[in-house]
């Protein structure tokens, strides 16, 4: 049992004790996975919406999801469970109880990426890779500034005690005393939401295949740095929080290489969707000539 209850934001005069989840008959469902699957969904209907835009199809998007979504899932329990190993050390049948908790968000991006480049291999005549990787990155920002709202219904993922304006109050259900944190999964949340938006338009002028992609991974990099520096659940090697080295490499890497290739001056020309639409216009060039050939042998 979670030893907090009422959750309270005193600076908006907000205040709820929202449940853990629900019940269905012997089906229990928990908002945490619900806001998962529900940021999921989303991200892979806005990826559809956007796919011709990428030089993709839908059908391939959503097959794309089915590779994906298993490496995400696995690599998330799998980070976390390495960081965590003495829970697991004694019990590594328990490594396979998801169900209990114990999923690292960087571990899934991670497994994403991986997922990504293993369909993109399969699907190398009818894909790009870094086409895939820019409309995935979107994709994460929603399922993340969604998914991040979990955190509040398992009254997790917050920071140290503050009291500056945003600090959310959580009640200890044995004590009833109240202690202030920083809601550090909604800084989370908003960040992410914020990045979505900017890399949304920004998207529609990239240069390059991938662009997107080093923007997310700047944007989310940033972020988490900073956020996870407030954390009191961090996962640790040693005396590292290894999260928020990972976030400051990342992000420093990423920045980089966008200098890097903004120095090339890359030419917009050869992205994967115009090199998809020149295909298009060229197949329908040579369908409409063999109509007028076909035509002009009938009058003959």
């Amino acid at each position: 049992m979670n030893q907090f209850s009422e959750i309270s934001f005193p600076s908006i005069g907000f205040s709820c004790d929202p449940s853990t989840g629900f019940s269905i008959g012997s089906l229990n469902i928990h908002w945490y996975g619900l806001l998962i699957a529900l940021g999921l969904m989303l991200a892979v209907v806005y990826a559809c919406g956007r796919s011709k835009q990428f030089g993709l199809k839908e059908d391939d998007l959503i097959d794309g999801v089915l590779c994906i979504v298993p490496f995400a899932i696995i690599c998330a329990r799998l980070y976390y469970c390495i960081f965590e190993w003495d829970q697991y050390k004694d019990d590594l049948w328990s490594i396979f109880h998801i169900w209990k908790g114990g999923l690292a968000i960087y571990g899934g991006v991670i497994g994403a990426a991986i997922g990504i480049v293993v369909y993109a291999w399969v699907k190398k005549d009818k894909v790009n890779l870094f086409a895939v990787l820019d409309i995935t990155s979107l994709g994460f920002l929603i399922g993340q500034s969604i998914g991040r709202w979990g955190n509040f219904f398992n009254r997790e993922a917050f920071g140290a005690e503050t009291d500056s304006f945003f600090r959310m109050g959580l009640t200890n259900v044995y004590t009833g005393e109240v202690t202030y944190y920083h809601p550090t999964f909604l800084y989370e949340s908003v960040w992410n939401l914020c990045g979505f938006l900017l890399l949304h338009f920004l998207s529609k002028r990239r240069k390059y295949d991938g662009q997107v992609a080093l923007g997310y991974v700047a944007w989310y990099g940033l972020g988490r740095a900073f956020i996870e520096g407030l954390r009191m659940d961090s996962l640790y090697w040693g005396p590292v929080r290894v999260s928020q080295v990972l976030a400051a490499v990342s992000c420093a890497a990423a920045v980089g290489l966008l200098i890097f290739f903004q120095l090339r001056k890359p030419d917009p020309e050869k992205l994967f969707v115009r090199q998809v639409e020149a295909r298009e216009a060229a197949q329908v060039e040579a369908e409409e000539a063999v109509e007028e050939d076909v035509e002009v042998q009938d009058h003959e």
